[in-house]
């Protein structure tokens, strides 16, 4: 079966809903067994029963990837149970603002889940992944990492930190067999989406969501699960001689806004 994933054990922070639940869904469908790290332990344990109801095989661990305590303990406690082959660093925040209307705060929030998030879960696995002769990183990065994007500026400063670790881990492991790469999502339709329009233009929802949609030069927002099978295609085999790429998935907006 092409893609398969069958006998693998994949990591996926914040799994627990938007494209990581997308990602681990799909997954698990391809065969692999899932461990979802994320601070939302109850939304990670819904996506493993969903997980098991598809008779796929799936855990969930609340874990904060700020923590970098916190996450050897659990990477080293799946190891136990079996070898690691994939990682996938979906886990991130956002923010709105210039530099002028970010606080310290926010610059501290942020690169510590979206930058120091990446590096802790990236270096815990590529311990393992040399003892197991090989492995997989894909790392969440977005469009704000390859283009300026308004009001985005401390959450376009760690995504593309974000794209330059990728870069950095593809050229320091290839001779370890160790793949990495990243996917650039535009904007994508997921309940951070709703939530958002729904705190910032309430009474105005459908206005706002159809607005947004176009921003997107295809004319919609990308569906979770568009993600995740291209996050499954370059962690299976068959992009067994893909590394240090990063792949727009953004309804044209980078080639076609340019």
């Amino acid at each position: 079966m092409k893609f398969s994933l069958a006998k693998k054990t994949a990591i996926i922070t914040g799994g627990g809903s938007g494209i990581g639940k997308s990602i681990s869904l799909t997954f698990a469908a391809q065969g692999a067994e899932v461990h979802i790290l994320d601070l939302n332990i109850e939304a990670a344990k819904e996506t493993v029963l969903e997980i098991e109801a598809g008779n796929g095989r799936a855990q969930a661990h609340l874990c904060d990837v700020a923590n970098q305590k916190n996450v050897n303990e659990i990477i080293q406690k799946i190891a136990q149970q079996s070898s690691i082959d994939i990682l996938v660093n979906n886990a991130g925040i956002a923010h709105v603002g210039t530099i002028e209307t970010t606080e310290e705060a926010d610059m501290d929030k942020l690169y510590n889940v979206n930058i120091k998030g990446v590096y802790n879960c990236a270096k815990a696995c590529i311990s393992e992944f040399k003892k197991n002769k090989g492995g997989v990183i894909l790392n969440l990065a977005s469009v704000a990492s390859c283009v300026g994007i308004s009001d985005r500026f401390a959450y376009s400063m760690t995504k593309g930190a974000v794209l330059t670790m990728t870069y950095s881990i593809a050229k320091d492991y290839i001779k370890d067999n160790i793949r990495c790469n990243a996917i650039a999502p535009g904007r994508v339709h997921t309940p951070f989406v709703d939530g958002f329009i729904q705190k910032n233009y309430p009474g105005k929802e459908d206005e706002m969501f159809e607005a947004l949609s176009k921003t997107q030069p295809i004319g919609r927002m990308g569906k979770p699960e568009e993600v995740a099978n291209l996050a499954l295609f370059l962690c299976s085999d068959e992009a067994g001689f893909i590394t240090g790429i990063n792949y727009p998935i953004d309804g044209g907006f980078i080639s076609l806004n340019s």
